[in-house]
């Protein structure tokens, strides 16, 4: 039955004027991210459907159905079999609450003005979709008009006008049998007044506990008070922190580029040098990276481009940072910031000139609020070039009598940037593009810290176990973990790849023993090659064992010289492991951070490490679990798992606000060029003038 006939007439005459606005828009990339059209569309049809009879009816995330993979693959890059260049479908898979349950839908949306819901289920196990920003806001208003709570502010002499609190998921501690029905959040504020570092100032022992279904406080508890931390010198703002400042200022300056810019933006499809890709929009991963292919001009065939696939499909998975304080406030604060907040929601409009350099363009968003109506978020993600002043290749040969040889390529890369701000900490979310053919994944954490305010006024009265670091008077930095989980579906030159642990063995030679040893050299290392057959071989923990390359590999290409063509998954700091029991509540939902590098067998399904439902799982539903299925792996198309993990132990210069840290890995071709591909790459400035602006004198140097 068309949907058209089920739409009350207000819905339906939304509809119709989407559908007119989007008549004369261009037909969308299959993995275009919803458009307002879209996702105005999704609305109506998820409203009007009978399917879902509750209401009120709660939108938590909307996010694209992308099609099959051999699909858009054979539109991205031709060689038939698959569906046709128009015919892919547009749907959207929709988790909404009604009747106090979570409902599953899809959406097809390729004709605006008459969507229709195609599938409905209702989630039946552990765990709950992602908070809404608008339920958020909502717990948040609750505390200051319960009076066991004005009654606590009262006592220790705070101003309740100067009262800010914020919402925090409860873990999960317990109860396998029966899933937990009850939807609760805890609720904990601090003192802003003076400092806009609220988080520097928390009421100590105070939580309350919210049902977000009810909307309604539910348990409340005052248990210990310890004295607010001051807001002097806590707060970051420039007109806060100083004047005076320490040292002479850094003198200013500004990327130029004469000719503009050197990268192309064609709706979502970046174009940049020898790269292509896709770059998408999720409510939960954030920035979405696609089709990503590199121009092989070695390769080249008949005067064609020839673009060799790289990554179909990568994004951050989870982000999982559990606090170290087993005190009653605390033990819970075990976050799973993508799947229990939605790294997209909050994602910030990017700042010129700080957040990105001048000469970077910008790309919007657009996601479901609670109501389902589409949300603008303007400047979500920005790409631009990096000239850093690093070398890409160089060679000086002075062998030559009477002659100097210098060769310089200046390393130029092509950057796509998100910036998430959950809660305290910031998350520089950065892909960088090399032509060198790398891509490297580089995560950069900043922001506030989570602290504890204490008795404790100076390190000499800190307890032995304190949890943390006494960065200010009354004020404790608790000892934390970050592990930053990608989802990378590597398609190295095609879909069927291996995993190979190419690991550095030590030999010792025997001089007695061995008839060919006539030099003096008695121990060296050679590489012992191990392709991983199943799940539990693609499983590394980067911190034990022998040292080893670990490479995504063709098994049907080869180069000319014979090798089978791959990338390297080159780690770039940050590899802590996650430290805690196996058996631990917290360490059972995020089981994965257990090993930095897990390798699955692609499933369309399998893109959350923490499982579709995040808040509260138990670890049921996602990749550890998915992983001990122990599938083939070798010769298929597989996925590569990598975490960023670090042990933060906190220290005073990270007070008030953090200087950057970060951390990363990068995909290095192996084998993958008949050569180096900067050869073929030509230097920038050649043939004309290289500009250097300083700004204050104009200096430029050419050549």
């Amino acid at each position: 039955m068309p949907l058209r006939a089920m739409l009350p007439l207000p819905l339906l005459l939304a509809a119709l004027a989407v559908a007119a606005a989007a008549a004369g828009a261009p037909r969308p990339h299959p993995l275009d991210p919803l458009s307002a059209a879209e996702l105005t569309a999704v609305r109506a049809a998820v409203l009007a459907s009978p399917l879902v009879p509750a209401r009120p009816l709660t939108f938590h995330y909307v996010g694209l159905d992308e099609p099959d993979k051999p699909d858009v693959l054979s539109y991205a890059y031709g060689g038939g079999g698959g569906a046709s260049r128009h015919a892919l479908p547009r749907r959207a898979f929709v988790i909404a609450r009604a009747g106090g349950e979570s409902h599953e839908l899809r959406v097809d949306v390729a004709n605006a003005s008459s969507p229709s819901v195609l599938s409905h289920a209702v989630h039946r196990g552990a765990g709950f979709p992602t908070l809404t920003l608008e339920e958020q806001f909502a717990a948040v208003a609750l505390p200051p008009k319960h009076p066991p709570f004005v009654e606590s502010v009262r006592r220790r002499g705070v101003d309740m006008d100067d009262v800010l609190c914020a919402v925090f998921p409860v873990g999960w501690f317990g109860g396998d049998g029966e899933p937990r029905r009850s939807r609760v959040a805890k609720v904990l504020c601090f003192v802003a007044g003076a400092t806009a570092n609220f988080y520097a100032r928390p009421l100590e022992g105070v939580t309350l506990v919210v049902d977000l279904d009810r909307m309604a406080i539910v348990g409340y508890r005052d248990r210990v008070a310890y004295p607010v931390p001051k807001a002097e010198g806590t707060d970051y703002r420039a007109g806060k922190a100083g004047p005076p400042y320490a040292g002479p200022a850094p003198a200013p300056g500004v990327v130029v580029q004469p000719e503009g810019r050197g990268f192309h933006i064609d709706g979502h499809v970046v174009r940049w040098a020898n790269w292509e890709f896709h770059v998408g929009f999720d409510m939960r991963a954030g920035t979405v990276i696609s089709l990503a292919s590199v121009h092989d001009a070695d390769a080249d065939a008949g005067g064609a481009r020839r673009r060799r696939q790289v990554l179909y499909r990568g994004f951050v998975s989870e982000i999982f940072v559990p606090y170290m304080d087993p005190v009653e406030e605390w033990y819970y604060r075990t976050f799973l910031d993508a799947g229990e907040y939605g790294l997209g929601l909050w994602a910030f409009p990017l700042q010129p000139g700080g957040d990105c350099p001048a000469n970077a363009a910008y790309l919007d968003g657009h996601y479901s609020g609670q109501d389902g109506r589409p949300v603008e978020a303007r400047n979500m993600i920005c790409v631009f070039e990096r000239y850093s002043g690093d070398v890409a290749w160089r060679h000086t040969e002075a062998g030559f009598p009477n002659q100097l040889i210098t060769e310089v390529r200046p390393d130029v890369s092509l950057v796509a940037r998100m910036v998430v701000s959950a809660g305290n900490y910031d998350y520089i979310l950065d892909w960088e593009f090399k032509t060198s053919g790398s891509i490297k994944l580089v995560v950069s954490l900043t922001g506030l810290l989570e602290v504890k305010a204490t008795a404790y006024a100076h390190a000499d009265e800190v307890a032995q176990d304190a949890h943390g670091t006494l960065v200010a008077e009354n004020t404790i930095a608790v000892y934390h973990d970050h592990y930053v989980t990608y989802h990378l579906d590597l398609d190295v030159d095609g879909t069927n790849n291996s995993f190979v642990k190419n690991i550095v063995t030590a030999v010792v030679r025997d001089a007695d023993a061995d008839a060919a040893a006539d030099t003096p050299r008695r121990s060296y290392w050679t590489v012992r090659r191990e392709v991983a057959e199943r799940e539990a071989d693609g499983q590394v923990d980067l911190g034990g064992g022998a040292p080893a390359d670990l490479v995504f590999v063709n098994p049907g290409k080869k180069t000319r010289m014979g090798n089978e063509v791959g990338y390297r998954v080159v780690p770039g700091g940050a590899t802590a492991a996650s430290v805690l029991a196996d058996d631990d509540f917290p360490q059972r939902r995020a089981a994965y951070c257990k090993k930095q590098v897990r390798v699955t067998p692609y499933s369309r399904s399998e893109k959350w490490a923490s499982g579709l439902y995040a808040d509260q799982s138990t670890g049921g539903d996602g990749l550890a679990a998915w992983s001990e299925r122990d599938r083939a792996i070798r010769g298929e198309d597989i996925v590569l798992w990598y975490t960023v993990g670090l042990h933060h132990v906190p220290y005073q210069e990270d007070f008030p606000v953090m200087p950057t840290l970060s951390g990363g890995l990068e995909l290095r071709p192996s084998n993958f060029f008949e050569r180096n591909p900067l050869l073929t790459t030509m230097p920038i400035g050649h043939g004309r003038p290289l500009v250097n602006c300083s700004c204050a004198g104009g200096d430029s140097i050419s050549r």
